[in-house]
Parts: C-alpha cells; sequence; structure tokens
C-alpha cells in the first residue's frame, strides 16, 4: 500500500508545530494580560474613586488574591490534566477564566471584584500548568526549548498589551477608563476556549490512555501528515515503550510515589518556580506604575514609562529562541541571575540617594531588570515539565505551579505593605535572592538543551543506578548459584542452606520464568 499523503485539509509538519506553539501562547498571553491589566487600573483616578480610595492592603488584596484561585486549581490540574487530557483543561481554564473577567468587569464593590479575581484566578491555575506540559509534550526534543521561549514571548506581548491598553483608556474620562481594559479579559478567554477545541491533543497523553491511533496520527501530522513516515514511527514507537516500561514496572501514579522516587526532580522544578517570584519580577509587573510613582514619575507619565520597559521586555525575550538550545538552559539562567541582582541593588540605592537624576536612573534600572529576566528566568516554566517522567508529569508540574502562585500572592499581597515599611530596601532584598538562585542553579541544575523527554532518567543518573543494582543482584544470584553447585559436589545430602531460606525445593539453581508449556 502506497504511504498516504498529506491531508490538504489540515496543518501539517513545521507549520502545525507554530500554530500549536502560537496557540499555546495565547493561554499565557491572557494570563500576561491579566498580570498588566491590574497595574494600571490600580493607579488610575477613576478607579480609586470607584473604590473610595482603597488602602495598600486592600489594593494588595485585589491584585494577588487572583494567586489564591490559582494556586487551588493548579494542585488539581494533575488529576484533571490526566482524566480531561490536556485540550479538555485548556477548555476548562479558558472558560472559566472568561467567566472571573465578566464578574471583574461588571463589579459593584471591592468584595464582588475580589469574588472575580479568585474565579479568574482558578482558571489561570489550570492554564498555567497544563500549557507548558502541553508545549513540551508536542515539541522535538531539538526545538522544545525555542517554542517555550516563544509561548513566554507570549505571556509578555500579553502584558505589554494590558498596559498600552491602560494606558490609552486612561484617557477616558469615567468608569469605562478602567471596566474595559478588564473586559476584554473576556474576549482573550472565549478565543482560547474555541482554539482549543481545533487543536490536536498530545500524542503522549494519547498513548498513555491507550488511544495509540489517534496518537499516531498527531505525531504523524507533526513529521508532516505521512503515517508511515520512519521518524514518526520510531517516535511513537519510543513513547510506547516507555509507558508499557512504566507500566510493567508497577511505577505508581499518586504524589506519594512521585516524591519518593522523584524527589530531587520535584524540588528542583518547585525551586525554579519559587525562585522566579523572589527574584522580584512582579514587585514590577504588578505595580510597576507605583514603583516609578515612588521615583518620581506621576499619574499617566508612571504607566507611559511602564508601556516603554514593556516593550523592551517583550525584545528581551526574543534571544532564547534562538539561544536557549545552543547555549543551553544553565548558562542563561545564571547570567540573568547575575544581571537581575545588579539591576535591584542599583535600583534601591538610586532611591535611597534620592537626587535629581534618580526618576531617569530608576526607570534604566527597571528596564534592564525586565530585560534580563525576559531572557533568562521568564522561559523557566519549560525545564519542570522538561525535567519529570510521563508517569507523574502533570502532577509534578501542578506541584511546582501551586508553588509559583504561592509565592506570587507573597509578593503580589507584601509589595505595597513593604514599598510603605521599608522603602528602598525592598529592591536589594529581592538581589538578593538573585543571588540565592545563582547558587542553586550553579551547584543542582542538570543542562536538559536536546534531550528526550524519554531519556531524562539518564540525566539525572537513574537508569546507570538502576543497571548498578540490577548488575550488584546477578553478582549475588551467581554467588548463591555457584555456593549451590559446591554443595551438591560435595555431596551433602539434602539441600544447601541457602536454597533452603530460599524455599527452593525443585532443584533449580537460580530463578526461570515459567514456560507455557510448563503450565
Amino acid at each position: 500500500m502506497p504511504p498516504a499523503s498529506p491531508s490538504r485539509s489540515r496543518l501539517v509538519g513545521q507549520p502545525l508545530l507554530y500554530a500549536i506553539s502560537i496557540f499555546a501562547s495565547l493561554g499565557v498571553f491572557l494570563f500576561g494580560y491579566d498580570q498588566g491589566v491590574m497595574s494600571g487600573v490600580i493607579t488610575g483616578p477613576y478607579f480609586r474613586k470607584y473604590f473610595n480610595e482603597p488602602t495598600a492592603i486592600e489594593v494588595g488584596t485585589m491584585v494577588a488574591v487572583l494567586e489564591i484561585g490559582a494556586f487551588v486549581t493548579s494542585l488539581a490540574a494533575g488529576q484533571i490534566g490526566d482524566g480531561l487530557g490536556r485540550r479538555g483543561t485548556l477548555f476548562s481554564g479558558a472558560v472559566v477564566f472568561a467567566i472571573g473577567g465578566a464578574i471583574q468587569t461588571f463589579t459593584s464593590g471591592f468584595w464582588v471584584m475580589v469574588i472575580g479575581r479568585i474565579i479568574s484566578g482558578l482558571g489561570v491555575g489550570l492554564l498555567s500548568t497544563i500549557v507548558p506540559i502541553y508545549q513540551s509534550e508536542i515539541s522535538p526534543p531539538d526545538h522544545r526549548g525555542a517554542l517555550a521561549c516563544m509561548e513566554f514571548t507570549g505571556n509578555i506581548f500579553g502584558y505589554a498589551s494590558s498596559v498600552w491598553i491602560d494606558y490609552f483608556c486612561s484617557f477616558i474620562e469615567s468608569d469605562m477608563s478602567w471596566r474595559i481594559p478588564l473586559f476584554i479579559q473576556c474576549i482573550i478567554g472565549a478565543i482560547l476556549a474555541l482554539g482549543s477545541i481545533v487543536m490536536p491533543e498530545s500524542p503522549r497523553w494519547l498513548i498513555d490512555v491507550d488511544r495509540d491511533e489517534e496518537g499516531m496520527r498527531v505525531i504523524a501530522d507533526l513529521h508532516g501528515g505521512d503515517p508511515e513516515d520512519i521518524v514518526a514511527k520510531a517516535e511513537f514507537q519510543e513513547i510506547k515503550d516507555r509507558v508499557i516500561f512504566e507500566r510493567e514496572s508497577g511505577e505508581g501514579r499518586t504524589y506519594t510515589v512521585m516524591w519518593k522516587r522523584y524527589k530531587k526532580r520535584v524540588l528542583l522544578a518547585m525551586s525554579s518556580q519559587a525562585f522566579a517570584q523572589l527574584n522580584g519580577i512582579n514587585v514590577i509587573s504588578y505595580y510597576a506604575p507605583r514603583v516609578f510613582e515612588e521615583a518620581g514619575w506621576v499619574g499617566r507619565d508612571a504607566i507611559l514609562m511602564t508601556g516603554i520597559n514593556a516593550i523592551i521586555y517583550i525584545l528581551s525575550t526574543l534571544p532564547p529562541w534562538y539561544l536557549v538550545d545552543r547555549w543551553g538552559r544553565r548558562f542563561i539562567l545564571l547570567t540573568g541571575a547575575v544581571v537581575m541582582a545588579l539591576s535591584l541593588g542599583m535600583t534601591g540605592w538610586w532611591m535611597y540617594i534620592d537626587v535629581p537624576e534618580t526618576p531617569q536612573a530608576v526607570v534604566f534600572c527597571v528596564i534592564v531588570f525586565n530585560a534580563a529576566f525576559g531572557y533568562s528566568w521568564g522561559p523557566i516554566p519549560l525545564y519542570p515539565p522538561e525535567i519529570l517522567p510521563l508517569t507523574v508529569r502533570a502532577k509534578g508540574v501542578s506541584l511546582s505551579t501551586a508553588t509559583n502562585w504561592a509565592f506570587n500572592f507573597l509578593v503580589g499581597e507584601m509589595t505595597p505593605i513593604l514599598q510603605e515599611l521599608i522603602e528602598w530596601r525592598l529592591y536589594p532584598m529581592h538581589g538578593f535572592f538573585c543571588v540565592c538562585s545563582f547558587i542553586l542553579v550553579y551547584f543542582l541544575y542538570p543542562e536538559t538543551k536536546g534531550v528526550p523527554l524519554e531519556e531524562m532518567d539518564a540525566v539525572f543518573g537513574e537508569e546507570e543506578l538502576e543497571e548498578r543494582l540490577e548488575d550488584e543482584e546477578s553478582e549475588r544470584a551467581s554467588l548463591m548459584s555457584r555456593r549451590s553447585s559446591r554443595s551438591r559436589l560435595r555431596g551433602a545430602s539434602g539441600q544447601g542452606l541457602v536454597s533452603r531460606l530460599l524455599g527452593r525445593t525443585d532443584g533449580r539453581a537460580s530463578y526461570e520464568p515459567i514456560r507455557d508449556g510448563d503450565e
């Protein structure tokens, strides 16, 4: 039978791969938009009047309460992602986010806004967990890092879009100046929900739930649409063999089993997300206009500076598209941590000396910090799904994402308070965490550049450990076999001590599998 030709009615090969990446980027665009939209809204005069000049605690709560909802669903996303599939979870997250956005748009007061933020957070928690998993399971090893970086660029494009929408809406002399930016969240959520219906499911998830034919079809489409393609068949077989191996080994899929066997990987995944927040990015993402107001910029000018910063932020996310699969993850994370630490230290110093040049100097330092984050720690969500095996990938990534949201909430809630309490010292404090992240990466993070997901065990030395244990077991079995043979040659009556302890009664020197004919 001749090979089937690629269908003309659907995308295949590279166009399909990039279409999926753009679609996945829309999921993080949505989160990026939500991060930025509140930064401009909370400084607007009509917003502040409508909410009766909210205190620092009230502002922090309205901004950060989203992380509570995101924390809850990111913990549950592992189970949901394994049950509904990656695509079904994307659809659910998008719908929930859109509902939350509608409640925020038509809010009647502080507590309704808080409820809307929590509901949006429930959707964001699902999306922020499942999008990196979906992206990593679709992408080929040699392009996985670049495609994940493209996804992060979508996140920052969402952030920048919201800042500029806030800026232009600030010229509206009514409550629509803040309601319109919030309503756009609903539109983005609806587009993402519709897109999830037409995108293919993750082939690794399909094969894991024994939908092999569908999984093979998706893999074939990703390789050009020919189901007889040798590379596509080899990839399918590698994934299938891994699934069968994990089932036959009896490896469980519970959180307990994941923690016992993959503790190091889980802790690395969690630490990468924790330091992405402790390094200070959401001090800027959520509160950039407040930071610039603190430095001397006033009102709409503070939002304008935030918009200029956001454009450079986007540009900084482009080099990793090319570099992450050439320089590797470690080098990029290390250099980013150094530049961020220096930038935050200088931001605090300029605020401390408070000279006429301080406003311009702080803008420059913040721009450098954002650019360093966008080049390095920003695309870090690619790391957790890379290092975790298929059996526990969804659960492990959900745990790391929950860590992200826990620290996200901590930073979001405390920043307005700390800006008033410790003032300029806030920025060197986050610079110290950048130094800690450098030390952690240098000593503990392995390089995953170009490694297929099914071969990640070798990166952590687990294959060598298993082979060593198997060799030791084989040596023990051989030793016992030789002892038993010497015992029989000496003519000892009955069986040797080792054989008696092992309960051997049939004279076999070692274990042999039961043959079909023996039954």
